[in-house]
């Protein structure tokens, strides 16, 4: 069986639902891109727990975890079928890691899964398996989450981290859009890709004291944890691929990144 890439996927707001933009273009053609998993684990920084826990629900149930949007948002569903037996696995491999890791049986899959997938997959024909995100735990803990995962890949199981790779909702009050973007965005997206692409793993542990404006793009870490699943699952010598798909409200970046091990 081929062994998967892993992905980092910028879901932006929950409009992407409905006004993707530029990220419809760059996943669908992702998809296209990548043989066809048999099924998917993601990691979604609006599942945050204290230890990892892992969803094993048979049919998860899609989580419209948002409000004040228009009603067409709500009437989404993504009926993907879950996988037990491989939230089981999943809760075993992390468990041999050294983390904690817990089933939870009922868990649905929010915005940060479902938006993405709808986009990545429409028919919604494959099993997906959604982990939740230590949001006190630090980029370290969610690299070796993702180095527990990386096992999955060579199953034809694809591990998706979904996050943002700026995200400070604070700043939409301040008037920036289309016309007029953040002026920390770009410098901390090309400091993120630069430290990839050299392999400078150390300095992106430490991103929230090397990186320019870390507190201004992340004034909370859990929509970037995702990223380090993601690079963790590749293994240890990922290759990072950035896939740019604009910038939303001009606060949003909607980075995507394919990593190869």
């Amino acid at each position: 069986m081929v062994t998967l890439p892993s992905l980092y996927i910028s879901h932006g707001s929950p409009m992407t639902a409905l006004q993707p933009g530029r990220v419809r273009e760059r996943l669908s053609g992702l998809a296209a891109a990548l043989p066809r998993p048999r099924a998917i684990v993601i990691a979604t920084a609006h599942w945050l727990s204290a230890q990892p826990q892992v969803g094993g629900a048979q049919a998860p149930k899609t989580v419209h975890d948002f409000f004040g949007f228009p009603p067409a948002l709500y009437e989404i569903r993504y009926p993907a079928p879950g996988a037990p037996t491989l939230a089981a696995r999943v809760v075993e491999l992390i468990s041999q890691a050294g983390l904690a890791a817990t089933l939870d049986s009922w868990h649905g899959l929010d915005h940060g899964a479902w938006v993405p997938l709808r986009l990545l997959y429409p028919e919604a024909d494959i099993p997906v398996v959604p982990i939740s995100i230590q949001h006190a735990q630090g980029p370290a803990h969610h690299l070796a989450l993702g180095r527990a995962l990386a096992p999955l890949r060579e199953d034809g199981v694809l591990v998706i981290g979904s996050g943002s790779i700026t995200h400070n909702l604070g700043d939409l009050r301040m008037g920036y859009g289309a016309e007029r973007e953040a002026p920390y965005v770009r410098p901390f997206v090309d400091w993120v890709e630069q430290r990839l692409a050299a392999g400078e793993l150390e300095a992106l542990l430490d991103y929230r004291r090397q990186a320019p404006f870390a507190q201004r793009a992340h004034p909370t870490d859990e929509h970037l944890l995702p990223l380090f699943v993601a690079l963790g699952a590749a293994g240890p010598h990922p290759r990072a691929q950035r896939i740019e798909a604009g910038v939303d409200h001009g606060i949003l970046a909607m980075d995507i990144y394919r990593f190869e091990g």
